[in-house]
């Protein structure tokens, strides 16, 4: 995992962690990469990985580990995705057919915060949506680039 850390304007501090997560996948399965903008107590992260044979689901289901990972316990969270599979699987109850292995790890952290899930549509202009899309399939690219 890589992580960037920057400095944002902290005039206004919301006791709110907002995460911003994705992934991609090139070929379904294939070289994956998953990115997380990650806003907490006035700085901004950037998180991304990658993984040699995958898929997007997975990728989409790790950004929201990876970066939860990073977080203190007891905390609230806000996590906008545009991954309905992510999204509905988490707040309504859709089956998990696949991926058991990632969804008992997401489970388990979150029981650790109070996580609120936010769905916004991918490549509508959101900005951290688009930034955590970026650091997706640039990871991506540079796991197609290593094989």
């Amino acid at each position: 995992m890589r992580c960037i850390t920057l400095a944002v304007n902290d005039s206004v501090k919301e006791p709110t962690v907002v995460l911003y997560t994705d992934g991609a996948c090139l070929g379904n399965p294939g070289p994956g990469g998953w990115g997380a903008v990650v806003f907490d107590e006035g700085e901004k992260k950037l998180l991304h990985g990658g993984e040699n044979n995958t898929t997007n689901n997975r990728m989409e289901i790790t950004a929201v580990i990876e970066a939860l990972k990073t977080l203190r316990t007891g905390i609230n969270v806000k996590i906008y995705s545009d991954s309905t599979y992510v999204i509905n699987t988490m707040t309504k109850n859709w089956k998990r057919k696949k991926n058991q292995d990632l969804w008992i790890l997401l489970d388990s952290e979150a029981a650790l915060r109070n996580l609120e899930w936010e769905w916004v549509k991918g490549h509508s202009g959101d900005e951290f949506n688009e930034e955590a899309d970026r650091l997706a399939y640039q990871e991506a690219s540079m796991v197609a680039k290593e094989k």
